[in-house]
C-alpha cells in the first residue's frame, strides 16, 4: 500500500492516518471541518485535500449515519479503489451502502480503540496496536478490497477478526456500547454529590465512571444507530438490577427469612459478576493472569512515577498493569502495580530496599506487607498517568 485517504479527522481517523504515516503510507486527510484536517496534519497524520489519482484505499471515520452518503459521494469523486469504515455499528451502515453506493469495492471495518476523548488532539499512532479490527464483508465485496483492508489492520498493528455485521453489533452492544451508557448512568448520579462525598471519591468510582466523559454528540449517534441491542442487553441488566434493589430492601429489615434470602441474592449477583469479569481477556487477548498488586506511595512531584518505573525495570519484574489512585486532599498518590504473585514479595522488598513506601493490599492476601523509609517531602504537583 502506497496511498491511502481517511474523511474525516477526529480520534480514530487521525490515528489511523498517523499509523499509516509512519509505515510509510502517503495520506490524504479529508475533513468538512478544514481546521481539523490541519491540526491531524501538523500533527504528522498525512497533507490536507485529495490525491491527485485514486488512493488504494479510503478510510472513512465518520459516524454510522453517515457512512452510506460519504460512500457515495467520495466513489463518485473517484478519491479510491476500496473504501472501509470505522463506525463502531455496521448493519445500518451496510444497509445504506447497498442503497447508495457500489457494495464491491467497500467492506466495513471497526478498530476496537479509543479514548474518552475526542479530537485529532487526543489522537496516537499506537492507538490500535494489539487490539481487534472487525471487518464485516459481504458477499458482494471484492476479494482485492478485503485484502487492502487487511492491511490497513496490519499497518496498524491491529488484529483483523471478520465477522457479519449483525453478530457484530450484538457483541459491541454488550462489550461496548451498553457498558459506555451504564458509565453515563452512574455518573450522572453524581452530578449534584454533596461535597462531603465527593472529598470520598477515589479510584473505584474514576474507574466506573472514566468512560462517560466521551463526546455525547457521538455516543448519542452510536447509540441511536445500535439501539435494539443495546436496549435487549439493558432489559437484562434491568432485571438484575430489580433483583439487586429487592435484595438489599430484605437485608435492610429486622426479618430473619427476608434477609437470608437478600444475602444469597447478593453473594450470587456477585458471584457471577466475578465469573463475568474473568471472561475479559488480558493483554494479547490472552485469558488474563491472577496477579498480585504491590501498592507503592509516591510523592507529589514531577518525575516520581518515572523514578518509580526506572526501579521496578532494574529488578527486572514485567508489570502487568500500572494505576494511580490520588489522595483526595493529599499531595501524594497510591501506585498499584500488577505482577505475578510470584515476583510480588520480591518486588516489594527491593523497592524498599530502595526507599520506596510499600503498603499492602486491602483484602488481598498475596500482597506484600513491607515496612519503609517515609517518603521525601513533595515539592511540586503529580502528573497522573505521565512518565513526569
Amino acid at each position: 500500500m502506497r496511498t491511502a485517504a481517511v474523511v474525516g479527522t477526529g480520534l480514530i481517523g487521525t490515528s489511523v492516518a498517523l499509523a499509516l504515516t509512519r509505515r510509510g503510507v502517503h495520506v490524504h486527510l479529508l475533513d468538512a471541518d478544514e481546521s481539523a484536517a490541519r491540526t491531524a496534519a501538523a500533527l504528522g497524520a498525512g497533507t490536507v485535500g485529495p490525491p491527485t489519482a485514486p488512493a488504494d484505499i479510503a478510510v472513512l471515520a465518520v459516524p454510522p449515519g453517515s457512512v452510506g452518503e460519504v460512500l457515495a459521494k467520495q466513489q463518485s469523486n473517484g478519491l479510491a479503489r476500496s473504501y472501509t469504515d470505522v463506525a463502531s455499528v455496521k448493519t445500518g451502515p451496510e444497509r445504506d451502502v447497498f442503497a447508495l453506493a457500489d457494495p464491491s469495492c467497500y467492506i466495513g471495518g471497526h478498530p476496537m480503540a479509543g479514548r474518552e476523548l475526542s479530537g485529532p488532539l487526543a489522537a496516537s499512532a499506537t492507538l490500535f496496536e494489539g487490539r481487534s479490527w472487525v471487518l464485516t464483508p459481504t458477499p458482494d465485496t471484492a476479494t482485492e478490497t478485503l485484502n487492502r483492508a487487511l492491511e490497513v489492520a496490519s499497518l496498524c498493528a491491529a488484529v483483523p477478526v471478520v465477522m457479519e455485521s449483525a453478530a457484530h453489533d450484538r457483541a459491541v452492544a454488550l462489550v461496548s456500547h451498553t457498558p459506555h451508557l451504564v458509565a453515563s448512568l452512574m455518573a450522572a448520579r453524581l452530578e449534584h454529590m454533596p461535597e462531603d462525598a465527593s472529598q470520598l471519591a477515589g479510584q473505584g468510582v474514576r474507574d466506573v465512571t472514566r468512560i462517560a466523559g466521551g463526546d455525547p454528540r457521538l455516543w448519542g449517534d452510536i447509540l441511536d444507530a445500535n439501539a435494539t441491542a443495546v436496549a435487549d442487553v439493558l432489559q437484562e441488566l434491568a432485571v438484575d438490577l430489580t433483583v439487586a434493589v429487592s435484595a438489599l430492601r430484605g437485608l435492610a429489615t429486622d426479618n430473619a427469612d427476608e434477609r437470608a434470602e437478600g444475602l444469597m441474592l447478593v453473594a450470587d449477583l456477585l458471584g457471577r459478576g466475578r465469573k463475568g469479569r474473568e471472561r475479559v481477556p488480558g493483554k494479547h487477548g490472552e485469558k488474563p493472569s491472577h496477579c498480585a498488586p504491590v501498592h507503592v506511595l509516591i510523592g507529589d512531584q514531577a518525575g516520581e512515577l518515572a523514578r518509580l518505573l526506572a526501579t521496578v525495570a532494574e529488578l527486572g519484574v514485567n508489570v502487568e498493569e500500572v494505576s494511580i489512585d490520588h489522595s483526595p486532599g493529599e499531595r501524594s498518590g497510591l501506585v498499584e502495580l500488577l505482577v505475578e504473585p510470584a515476583s510480588a514479595v520480591r518486588m516489594a522488598r527491593r523497592l524498599a530496599e530502595y526507599g520506596w513506601t510499600v503498603q499492602r493490599a486491602p483484602g488481598h492476601r498475596d500482597a506484600p506487607a513491607v515496612p519503609a523509609p517515609e517518603p521525601a517531602p513533595p515539592t511540586g504537583p503529580l502528573l497522573a498517568g505521565t512518565a513526569g
